[in-house]
């Protein structure tokens, strides 16, 4: 099992070190930083938790804890400090979550210890299902820049074809984010992005192949999703898109407000316009690398 990796930033010297000691002994992998432009740096690696005071020379723990926020909105972060709650200026960071919790000279360490567990552990504990290559699957989403692509008029042509030649309510084009779905294209209306946990998309990204639910109300993992309502979705298919290593990084889906089944001439259909929009990403990405090639 990989350690738990925790940045400690405080400045009192002997305050840090024995709150990294404290959580080393833990099994916990330690990083340390006396300041906020230090921890600044040590933001980018990949952390699971951030321990920070309150008080530093050059700002306080809470505007780590923005900054933080603003690059991984789920890390979770501890205020462990010696500050009140009332000596604490949150004026700025009404919005931010924090953990608080009060050094006090006797077992505060021990609890401590205890917090980054129970708030590292919860963070794992989505109310989705991950891909075994989630990582993996969001750098190469990040590798594709939708909105600087221009290919929103082929996108759009081909959730049109996709929408009659179904006769669904719904055809769309969506990317499978850390925390939602971004929809690139939908014929049938528009669509705000969705949180990853009331996505579909969500579960036809682990597919293999084509993902059909013939009616969301006879499907348990979608009983308790109130989109689907919201939405009038009553039946899905999803063809999952694939980067060309097999990282599924959205799909390609028809919606419609009844009951439905998809033959195997149907679910091959679909098949092909998601693997066309995918060539189309490639294509246009690919053209994108080499005029800026060309403009150095």
């Amino acid at each position: 099992m990989t350690a738990i990796s925790v940045l400690v930033a405080d400045a009192d010297d002997e305050a840090r070190g024995a709150t990294a000691s404290a959580l080393e002994d833990a099994g916990m992998a330690v990083s340390e930083a006396s300041a906020v432009e230090a921890a600044r740096s040590e933001l980018d690696s990949d952390i699971d938790c951030l321990v920070t005071e309150y008080a530093f020379p050059d700002g306080t723990g809470l505007d780590l804890l923005s900054e933080l926020r603003s690059e991984s909105p789920d890390t979770p972060c501890v205020l462990f400090t010696d500050a009140e709650p009332s000596d604490i200026d949150t004026t700025a960071f009404e919005d931010l979550v924090v953990e608080y919790l009060r050094k006090d000279g006797s077992d505060d360490r021990t609890r401590l210890r205890t917090r980054v567990d129970e708030v590292t552990t919860l963070r794992t504990q989505v109310g989705y299902p991950l891909p075994d290559d989630e990582d993996a699957r969001l750098d190469a989403i990040a590798e594709y820049d939708v909105e600087n692509l221009a290919v929103e008029e082929t996108l759009d042509r081909l959730t049109e074809l996709a929408a009659r030649h179904f006769g669904t309510d719904r055809a769309f084009i969506g990317l499978v984010h850390e925390h939602d779905e971004e929809f690139v294209s939908c014929h049938g209306g528009t669509l705000a992005p969705l949180a990853r946990e009331n996505t579909m998309c969500t579960h036809a990204i682990l597919e293999p192949e084509i993902m059909v639910v013939e009616d969301t109300q006879e499907d348990t993992r979608f009983e308790h999703n109130d989109a689907l309502d919201r939405l009038d979705i009553r039946s899905y298919v999803g063809a999952p898109m694939r980067t060309e290593d097999g990282r599924a990084i959205g799909s390609f889906c028809l919606t419609h407000d009844e009951p439905r089944t998809y033959s195997e001439a149907d679910r091959e259909y679909l098949r092909l316009l998601a693997d066309e929009a995918m060539e189309q990403l490639r294509l246009r990405r690919r053209l994108d690398d080499t005029e800026e090639h060309e403009s150095r």
